[in-house]
This record gives structure tokens, sequence and C-alpha cells, in this order.
């Protein structure tokens, strides 16, 4: 059996991240990936969606400077983002966040991030075992300290004294591991179950007229659609191309809601419309002097044909079991939120602390490192989900109507300005961040192991 030091179980953002710091701070460290290498698939595509873009700060967080991104990585700049409601609108030019990128934000080439965290990693000597995935892994703590034994689906078997789980959003090796050390006949599917999806995303990329591609802005619509952060999107891409998607709740009841008061719903539909149907009536809506024929997809981006489907298991993240030597990071402990839509930047930064604690024996202070490098992050994207739970259209134009008064004024000339609304939406929000002030959106705690 071989022995390495430090056992990855996934290779995309996150894990890519944590062997990479791992083997530049001297471990032994080996990622298991049971996809097979891109250059051995017949199309070769993103690991995961391409749902890929990156706002100033979240570079930051993801500890990158500017300059380490490559040139091939990044698609397009972006400068800002327009929220748009039934009536009112809000755009920004900046995230209001300090960060060292000098622009609003980015797209970028999600295969070509993901082969460049890859190639940083095994330059700083990390090892990948790519196509064979990882059945059953065993932790024994009954030694002088712990260790784990991985077991391959071709029988190979792997010894390791520290594991990382980085097997995204479906979680199967991080649910099976982790119910080792979960007390009281309670499982870990119970937290953290990538079988109960309770969002699906669908996007196209298409080839938009000259005049839509000049706008070098993100587009997100908010009550347009019913739903629990239930949103289109468009974000513009290199040489005329954009990716035009949505995200959206499933298990609606098209009764419950009021199709004149919805743009994109019809008083026709007997059930809530396909994301297809959605991305059609937003071209429709928004852009009348454009048929969808004047925005041909293009075939050799996404997962299908220019098209990507995927669910996302919305949930909030879990502590790790660091007694027992192990480190979940990224989308396995649930830091993908379907508000902000994507947690590549989550990935990569719990990813890089993982490696770097486990090739220097710290792995104790990896939850609490974690939550200060992220706190205000997780924070913001769980408090903001909260308060929009259950806005209509009419709450959005409110939201964006007092947005706008308070980005063109100071704070106390804006509180009086917006008014009651104002007051109200800045109470509710204090309010909600202080349930989830200093870790409070972490729903299982290291405390409650086994270990």
């Amino acid at each position: 059996m071989e022995h390495v030091d430090v056992a990855v179980v996934g290779g995309g953002p996150a894990g890519s991240s944590a062997a990479w710091q791992a083997a530049d701070h001297g471990a032994n460290a080996v990622v298991f990936e049971k996809g097979v290498p891109r250059e051995d698939r017949p199309r070769p595509g993103p690991d995961s969606t391409d749902a890929a873009g990156l706002l100033d700060y979240w570079v930051d967080l993801m500890d990158f400077g500017p300059e380490e991104i490559p040139e091939e990585v990044v698609l397009r700049d972006i400068s800002g983002a327009e929220f748009i409601g039934p009536e009112e609108s809000l755009t920004l030019s900046t995230t209001g966040i300090p960060s060292q990128y000098p622009e609003f934000g980015l797209a970028f080439d999600r295969a070509a991030f993901d082969d460049w965290l890859r190639e940083e990693s095994e330059a700083a000597g990390a090892s990948y075992r790519a196509g064979d995935a990882v059945t059953d892994v065993e932790t024994d703590l009954d030694g002088r300290k712990p260790s784990h034994t991985l077991t391959l689906a071709d029988g190979d078997q792997f010894e390791a004294d520290y594991l990382v789980l980085a097997d995204g959003p479906q979680r199967t090796v991080t649910i099976e591991t982790l119910d080792q050390f979960t007390p009281d006949g309670r499982q870990m599917a119970d937290v953290l179950n990538p079988s109960q999806v309770n969002h699906i995303a669908y996007q196209e990329h298409r080839r938009v007229p000259a005049g839509l591609a000049e706008s070098d802005r993100l587009r997100f619509w908010w009550g347009h659609m019913p739903g629990h952060t239930a949103y289109p999107w468009a974000f513009p891409n290199e040489n005329n191309i954009s990716r035009i998607g949505l995200t959206m709740p499933i298990g609606l009841d098209v009764d419950e809601f009021d199709a004149e008061e919805w743009p994109l719903l019809r008083p026709e539909d007997d059930r809530i419309p396909r994301g297809e149907e959605y991305l059609r009536r937003l071209i429709d809506h928004e852009f009348p002097a454009y048929d969808i024929d004047d925005m041909p997809l293009v075939e050799d981006r996404g997962k299908q044909g220019g098209t990507e489907t995927y669910p996302i298991s919305s949930t909030r993240p879990i502590e790790s079991p660091t007694g027992a030597n192990i480190a979940v990071v990224g989308g396995a402990m649930g830091g993908t939120s379907a508000f902000h839509e994507g947690g590549d930047h989550v990935a990569v930064r719990t990813g890089k602390i993982a490696g770097e604690l486990a090739a220097t024996e710290s792995l104790a202070e990896y939850n609490q490192t974690w939550q200060r490098a992220l706190d205000l992050e997780f924070s913001r994207n769980v408090t903001v989900a909260e308060m929009v739970e259950d806005y209509g259209p009419g709450d959005w134009d409110r939201a964006f109507q007092v947005a706008n008064i308070v980005t063109e004024n100071s704070r106390l000339k804006a509180l009086l300005k917006s008014g009651v609304s104002g007051l109200k939406l800045l109470w509710n929000y204090k309010r909600a961040l202080g349930r989830y002030d200093d870790g409070g959106y972490v729903q299982f705690r290291e405390s409650e192991y086994a270990v």
C-alpha cells in the first residue's frame, strides 16, 4: 500500500488548490480525480459548469494578486453590474469592497482556470491519479495519530496522514467519510444531502449582435420569475459571445403565483416554464429589437451544443473534524450558495488553507482560519438570501429604488430621503446579519463530531 502525506479527493478548484499548497509546503500530495484527463475526452470542456465570473474582491479572497491570473484564463474584464427589476433598476460600477483587482470583475474560462490550478499544483510537486474513483475511506483513530485508507475503484489502496475532501456539491465521498464520526445515529446526508437538490440552473452560450455585445456589464433580472433566489442573468464573454442563463428553485407550483405580476410568466402556463422557455421569454421581453435567430448558439461551448443544465444543492457550510486530520473544502463543505451562484473563490481559498495547514501539521486551525478569511462573505450571502426569501416583483423594485437613493447620497441624507422603506430595509439587513455574525451561518460544528 502506497503512503502519502496528504490525499485530496477531487480535482476541481478546491482540490487542486489544496494539493498546490500542500506540495508547496513540502508535503507529498496526491489528488484522486474520478474524471478522465481533459485531453482524453471526446470533447474537452470544463470539469464543472462553465458559469464563471469573479468580482474584484473575490480575487483577493482567493489570495491571488491580479497579476497572478494568466491572460488565457480571463475572457473579459467587467466594468459593472445592472440589477433589473420589473420597473426599477440599479447600476453599480463598484462592489464597494476594497480590492487589488483594477476592474469590477472578470469573466473567465473555467476549463482554462481548472487547468492552470492543476499545472501550478503539479509544478509544486503534487501528483494526480485521474479516471479512478475513490470508493471507500476508512479512518483509523486508534494509532498515535489518525490515518486514512483510501480504496479506489480498481482495488488499489493508499494510506494518508491527512485527508482533504474536495468532491464538490455531489459530496459522495464526503458524506460516507464523515458518517464515521456522526453520533447518535445521525447521518451527514441529513445535513449535506446532495439528493435534495433545491435549485436548477440553465444557461446558453450565444453569439449576440454587436449592439448588445458592446456592454461589458453583468446583468441580473430580479422579480421577473417566481421563486426564492430565482433570476436570469447575462455575462458578456469575448468575441461577441454572451452566457445567458438563469437559476431557479425546483418544485414550484405555478398556481401559487399571479402570472400578471411576473414578467416572464403567462396566464396560460399550466406549470413553471423550463429554463429554455424562460430564456426565450427574457430575450423577447428585454431585447424586442432582436429575434432568437439573431443570437445563434455557440455549439462548441458548454456541456452540450452550447447549453448547460446543472443542479445546485444550496446549503450552509459545515466545520470539519480536524481531530481526525480531515478537512472538507469548497462545495463539499456547503460553500456554494444559490444566491451568488457559484463558489469558485470559496473553493480556492478553503482549499489553499487546508493544503497548507495539512502540510505543516497544523490542521487543527482549519475551521478557525477559513472562517476568519471568509466570515463576511458567508454572512452577507446567507443574510441577503434570507431577506429576499419572500420577495415579489414590487419588493425588488422598492429595494432597487432605495439602493439608488443610497448610492447617490450620503448615508444620513439617503436614509432620510428613502423614508420608511429605507429604514425598514436597513433594519431587516442588520437584524438578519446579527444572527449569522461570528460564524452563525455554520450548520454543523466540529464539537458535534464523535472524534
